[in-house]
């Protein structure tokens, strides 16, 4: 396979217009699973704001304005082929100038601050991004992006449980950082687990679990069966839409994992709103 050249602006333009998308138009998985909702719940409050949720993604779209004033902050998970060499620029450069237009032009609010404890100034244009890239074999460059607000982002949390905890720590740990999350991530919520790896890399997983189309299942039908009891249990909670009571606290709870420790089993729970933004795209 030979070498494929691709100029920096290109990246620029593409993470632009990923991070623009993303803001204005929702999944189609996210829109599908709000309308199921909204036909299965029997709160007239929560059915009411399912409606009015829906509403929102409509004008959203139409107008091509942001569905959620909190904009987030950029992430992505980059497959970058090892036959692929950027010319005119760096990659990070490149992919840090897309976000930058795409906060500016797109009129998208800038929430990113230079220092997260001292100087909290804003600095501006939305950057940096956060960039997980992984070298795999090709001449592509496959780009999964999401947008995380912290209204949800602050509902997550990590625990290094052991092997001994077995599943049903798993189980109620996930409960429990949802249960303690309440209404404040704006719920109905997708719900990303990560298992396995490291300290770390649990918290990747579950923020790249968050990312995946709630209309899939993890490939191991044991996780999948997981997966379904969880948002089962979660939905008896009773928060419901917007925390306002009803059967759909949740719309989608995905999980990845990864070989870990023989002492440890990490479990990390990252939590997202209903709109859950995110885009993927190869160039």
């Amino acid at each position: 396979m030979e070498i494929r050249k691709v100029n920096a602006s290109v990246i620029t333009e593409t993470v632009k217009k990923l991070f623009m998308d993303m803001n204005y138009f929702i999944g189609e998985d996210i829109l599908t699973a709000l309308k199921n909702a909204e036909k299965t719940e029997i709160s007239p409050t929560g059915k009411s704001v399912l409606s009015q949720l829906i509403e929102n993604h409509k004008i959203a779209k139409e107008e091509e304005v942001p569905i959620c004033q909190d904009t987030g902050m950029a992430v992505l998970f980059v497959e970058y082929g090892d036959k692929v060499v950027i010319e005119g620029g760096s990659f990070e450069e490149a992919v840090q100038e897309g976000v930058r237009r795409a906060y500016i032009d797109g009129y998208l609010r800038k929430s990113v601050v230079t220092d997260p404890v001292f100087d909290r100034v804003n600095t501006k244009d939305n950057t940096p991004a956060i960039i997980y890239t992984s070298i795999v074999s090709g001449d592509k460059i496959k780009i999964l992006a999401g947008c995380k607000g912290f209204g949800s982002e602050n509902m997550s949390a990590v625990k290094m449980l052991t092997p001994s905890a077995g599943i049903e720590g798993v189980k109620k740990f996930i409960l429990d950082c949802v249960r303690y999350a309440g209404p404040n991530p704006c719920p109905p919520i997708v719900v990303g687990v990560g298992i396995g790896g490291t300290f770390e890399k649990a918290a990747m997983l579950a923020k790249k679990a968050t990312l995946r189309p709630i209309d899939t299942k993890n490939p191991d039908e044991r996780y999948a069966e997981l997966e379904e009891e969880l948002l089962t249990e979660i939905n008896k909670m009773g928060f419901g839409p917007a925390g306002l009571g009803g059967l759909n606290t949740a719309i989608g709870v995905n999980i990845e994992t990864f070989p870990t420790h023989i002492a440890g089993m990490p479990v990390a729970v990252n939590i997202c709103c209903h709109a859950a933004r995110h885009k993927e795209t190869e160039i």
